[in-house]
């Protein structure tokens, strides 16, 4: 085994030009005096992932870390511990996340997917090739500031000293904006993006002009980004360009709708070569919220601080009278188009809360009960053996 623990801090470490710092050293600091290995996962996909260690690029096998939670499972961008003399070999552990993206998935469980984890920027990729959808993007902010609460929820809340106050920054990349046709209504797109992005970047970027890219990539220059946003937005053209080779595989998108077919069908994390890493995602159909209200808050700041202003501290904004919403709602400092979307997402949110609060106690339960068989089972035994 070529790695130690002498070797875990310095700059020229192998695992360095992918994110390893003193932080994650000191983490793993207990599992390297086991003789584990330390990796980053670059690849997922049928219980097995790619995992880059200081002894080169190693395939393991996820069915040691089996967890009852799926917010628990190996993903594209976690530090793990392996094995290095395993036969197959496995991941052992998982190291505690710093921060994570994660969406509610499809299914009926009221569950939450993790998209990318350990992350410095989460990069909402913006097609100008078709009209902006403002709710979509306002959906992915909310999830993009709540990225810090989302580590916590996977059970990483007690984190190791050196992981505290870690946040992903959210980035609009405004992409294929050679299409559009004057750098004036360009500006007006940007504007439009921005009042509802309070504090966040937007960046009109082009790969076929080059235009912005320069830029970006200073900005993922330092840390891991990941690239997020709708079939067809330009997310793999645009990792291409930033790598310098085309690695991974682009497809043209449809000219009627300007979707694009899932050419990216895994998450790839990858080493740009002036420096930072960068996670490419497929396409994402559904955003569903999970545990965003903080990111609710903050995307809808101008309205949470309108609420502060109401006569009643409860106002629901719909008729009370002193509603400072509804007074900034006709006086046309507030479009109504706004408020509708505020609310959306907060019953979206709430209904999903809810929803698992609901599955939590349902397992627990029975959880309870299967103990309390294996318990009844256990003392029948010891009974029908003293007779």
């Amino acid at each position: 085994m070529s790695f130690s623990i002498s070797q875990a801090s310095t700059p020229s470490h192998p695992l360095a030009p992918y994110g390893w710092d003193d932080a994650w050293a000191d983490t793993f600091a207990p599992y390297a005096e086991q003789g584990l290995l330390p990796g980053r996962v670059v690849r997922v996909d049928r219980g097995q992932c790619d995992v880059v260690t200081p002894d080169g690029l190693l395939r393991a096998d996820t069915a040691f870390v089996v967890p009852r939670d799926p917010m628990r499972i190996v993903c594209t961008g976690d530090w793990v511990a392996v094995d290095p003399d395993g036969d197959p070999q496995f991941v052992r552990t998982l190291l505690p996340r710093r921060t994570a993206f994660v969406r509610s998935t499809s299914s009926q469980r009221s569950e939450g997917q993790v998209l990318a984890t350990n992350i410095d920027h989460i990069v909402i990729c913006v097609s100008l090739a078709v009209e902006l959808d403002l709710g979509r993007l306002e959906r992915f902010l909310a999830l993009a500031m709540s990225s810090t609460a989302g580590a916590a929820l996977l059970g990483d809340a007690s984190r190791p000293a050196g992981h505290e106050g870690y946040e992903a920054h959210p980035l609009v990349l405004l992409t294929k904006a050679d299409l559009v046709p004057d750098a004036t209504t360009l500006s007006h797109l940007v504007e439009d993006i921005e009042r509802i992005a309070p504090g966040v970047q937007v960046l009109p970027v082009s790969s076929a002009t080059g235009e912005g890219v320069d830029v970006f990539g200073a900005i993922v220059g330092g840390g891991t980004s990941v690239l997020l946003g709708t079939s067809g937005a330009g997310k793999s053209t645009l990792a291409n360009t930033l790598l310098g080779e085309d690695v991974m595989d682009v497809r043209a998108a449809r000219d009627v709708d300007g979707k694009g077919r899932h050419t990216t069908t895994t998450r790839n994390l990858l080493v740009l070569p002036g420096g930072g890493v960068l996670i490419d995602t497929p396409g994402l159909r559904g955003v569903g919220l999970w545990d965003a209200e903080a990111g609710v808050g903050q995307v809808f700041s101008e309205i949470e601080d309108l609420a502060r202003q109401c006569r009643f501290h409860d106002c629901a904004h719909e008729a009370e009278p002193g509603c400072a919403v509804l007074g900034a709602i006709e006086d046309g400092s507030l479009p109504e188009r706004r408020l509708d979307s505020y609310r959306k997402l907060l019953r979206e949110n709430h209904r999903i809360a809810a929803k698992t609060d609901a599955r939590l106690r349902t397992e627990t339960l029975r959880e309870w009960k299967r103990r309390g068989a294996e318990g009844r089972a256990a003392m029948a035994m010891k009974r029908g053996g003293t007779r």
